[in-house]
């Protein structure tokens, strides 16, 4: 299973690569689109301000858009699931548009929210085998999906509840780091490897 993570200039490369091989994938660090997008699935890592990500996307964003409408297998973390979303509030730039909603400033006192929190799962693949999960969070914005779109998990911050996952199609985007959160979130990695194998064959 070949899968391509994308290097922006700012994603946390090492642990999610290691944890993408710890689940037996054949990780391809990689910042050309053409190449990317020619692989079996794709992940967007996490750590970063969005308008620089933003920047390291395709001038046209349509055509990886339309490859992840269509079906290539997608995990997005932290950064990476708010590139999903059309724009944010952190930073200029146009995200990838493929899940409609925003990305908002997280309403708490004190920002960025760092460390552990509950996360509440709802029933995907994504999460086969995880029924307790408290992973771990590193983020001052939260994304607000439209109601068309479909959540998969939620936490609560200082009270406010927040989307914790989204899906479309084939791409999941996860707001926590399952690659620092211990043996449930490399369960999560290891499933979406799984999955991923599943629906190229």
């Amino acid at each position: 299973m070949r899968i391509a993570l994308y290097d922006y200039g700012a994603g946390n490369l090492h642990s999610l690569g290691k944890a993408l091989e710890g689940a037996g994938a054949d990780v391809v660090v990689t910042a050309d689109w053409s190449e990317a997008l020619g692989m079996q699935a794709l992940v967007l890592p996490g750590v970063g301000a969005f308008g620089a990500a933003a920047r390291a996307l395709p001038d046209d964003r349509s055509g990886l858009r339309q490859a992840l409408a269509d079906g290539l297998p997608c995990l997005g973390i932290c950064l990476g699931m708010q590139l999903f979303f059309e724009t944010s509030e952190e930073s200029q730039g146009d995200g990838i548009g493929l899940v409609p909603g925003t990305v908002d400033l997280l309403d708490a006192p004190i920002v960025p929210q760092m460390g552990w929190n509950d996360v509440e799962v709802g029933n995907d693949p994504i999460f086969e085998g995880v029924d307790s999960l408290v992973a771990y969070y590193a983020n001052s914005y939260v994304c607000v999906p439209d109601d068309s779109a479909e959540e998969i998990a939620w936490s609560e911050y200082d009270g406010r509840r927040f989307a914790a996952g989204v899906r479309r199609a084939n791409t999941w985007g996860l707001q926590f780091h399952p690659e620092k959160s211990s043996g449930p979130g490399r369960r999560i990695v290891a499933n979406f490897v799984t999955v991923a194998q599943e629906l190229v064959r």
